[in-house]
């Protein structure tokens, strides 16, 4: 199975588990710059699902982080954007997708439900991973979950 978690976010992290069982992950910055309208960064993110998909050779499933609380309108706004460009997405192309909330995610890499970002990337490192931030340990930690959760449910 292959599957692609995501930590939805201007700069979003990411991790993928393809067939050989071999785990990458990263982080995308869908920034606008100052001459690009409010909604080009969500063209950029369904286009950049695109291409992780053709190169991947298809998806089975995505899992994303699934934020209940935001720090700002602004932040609750664009979340909700790239849940929608991800959820219609994943409907077009017949994928599953799966939201995991956040302190399930925590609570699983760290055993606290509120960890920190500093506990998020320390685990992920001692679990052998180098993320670059916090979203790529968050990205990781969700990918680690879903894949023990599927173990759990065959």
């Amino acid at each position: 199975m292959i599957r692609l978690a995501l930590d939805l976010g201007t700069t979003m992290g990411w991790a993928a588990k393809c067939h050989n069982s071999v785990i990458t992950s990263g982080t995308v910055v869908f920034r606008n710059d100052r001459w690009q309208g409010g909604g080009m960064r969500f063209l950029r993110f369904r286009r950049w699902l695109d291409e992780v998909t053709d190169l991947a050779g298809g998806l089975d499933m995505i899992v994303y982080e699934q934020v209940r609380r935001h720090a700002g309108t602004d932040a609750s706004h664009a979340y909700g954007g790239w849940l929608a460009i991800l959820s219609a997405w994943c409907e077009q192309k017949s994928i599953a997708y799966e939201g995991v909330p956040v302190g399930t995610i925590k609570r699983y890499a760290t055993g606290k439900g509120n960890a920190d970002k500093a506990a998020m990337i320390a685990a992920m490192r001692a679990r052998g991973f180098a993320p670059a931030d916090d979203n790529e340990a968050d990205a990781l930690a969700l990918l680690l979950w879903a894949t023990d959760a599927e173990g759990g449910r065959a």
